[in-house]
């Protein structure tokens, strides 16, 4: 059986059973060009071992490339289409998984400026966009995959409310933002009108200049431009440098930091916070909350109050 078949196959199969497969289908659908499209028994363990390095130093790619393989495989030997997988046995040493880097108000606001600089190069309407699309993640803490699939439809300014459809575990939910968030977003909406609207209402919220959703590649790259031009560089013992995704970490950790310094019940507020977040339980949303030293500082005094209130009381 063709390579493509069985990655067809398999890609059917995940997907009548809910998974949305959108990355992996996309990976799966590389590995079968790269390999040339062969009978899957022909796959090499050389090639795959190839597939999986890319170029460069190793990186984390690697493990994430290995398990979407690994599933692939583990379908084709159960159907019978290849007696074996050509993947490797053992592990390489893999870089550290990077840590989770928290913007400062003051980078958030360097970041803002900077996507001016998308002007050189890119349609006139890519550097206001893009700072919408910044403003978005981190008033609301939405991942760049939802934030991506937005309509207009799916913006409710007089409620003041995004729909979030299809998540990451798909299901809806309802996102209320603030007056500052939702006027940028009215704005936003308001110039999104004078681009094609194929599908009405239910076209992109982000956009190219011929109405198509943008797509995430282009985002990434566009956000190491706007970084560079920020001077935000790798932190001290990071091999990395602080990527998008990071802005959903720094809202959620803003958004605590605000509640300890304002006196809330920060553990009755976090379940709130994974719903907000779409975390199917609160152990994702604790990940999320690295000990910074804002965090640190605002946890110590809390501490401070609290044990000078038990000696007081005794």
């Amino acid at each position: 059986m063709m390579l493509k078949e069985v990655v067809d196959a398999y890609l059917s199969r995940a997907r009548s059973l809910g998974m949305r497969f959108d990355s992996a289908g996309q990976l799966l659908c590389r590995f079968s060009r790269v390999m040339g499209n062969p009978k899957i028994d022909e796959v090499t363990p050389e090639a795959v071992a190839d597939f999986l390095r890319t170029k460069g130093a190793l990186t984390t790619t690697w493990a994430l490339r290995y398990k979407v393989l690994t599933g692939l495989y583990r379908f084709a030997t159960s159907r019978g289409y290849v007696d074996r997988s050509p993947l490797p046995g053992t592990m390489p040493n893999l870089p550290p998984q990077q840590t989770p880097y928290v913007y400062s108000t003051a980078e958030l606001g360097r970041l803002l400026e900077a996507t001016a600089t998308l002007q050189i190069g890119h349609s006139r309407q890519v550097p206001a966009m893009y700072r919408t699309l910044l403003l978005l993640l981190y008033g609301s803490g939405l991942r760049i995959g939802e934030a991506l699939r937005l309509t207009l439809q799916d913006v409710d300014i007089a409620e003041q409310v995004i729909s979030v459809r299809d998540t990451k575990f798909f299901k809806t939910r309802l996102v209320p933002i603030g007056p500052k968030l939702t006027q940028e977003l009215a704005a936003h909406i308001e110039r999104r009108h004078q681009l094609p609207m194929k599908n009405g209402n239910a076209s992109p919220l982000f956009t190219t200049r011929d109405g198509r959703k943008w797509c995430y590649p282009r985002v990434i790259s566009w956000f190491q431009h706007v970084r560079r031009a920020a001077g935000i560089k790798c932190p001290v013992g990071e091999i990395r440098p602080p990527r998008l995704h990071d802005i959903r970490h720094t809202a959620a950790v803003h958004r605590v930091v605000a509640w300890y310094r304002s006196g809330q019940d920060v553990q009755r507020l976090l379940p709130q916070l994974a719903t907000y977040l779409g975390h199917i339980d609160i152990r994702s949303t604790q990940r999320y909350l690295q000990m910074t030293p804002d965090l640190l500082q605002v946890a110590s005094e809390r501490f401070a109050q609290y044990a000078m209130g038990s000696d007081h009381e005794g």
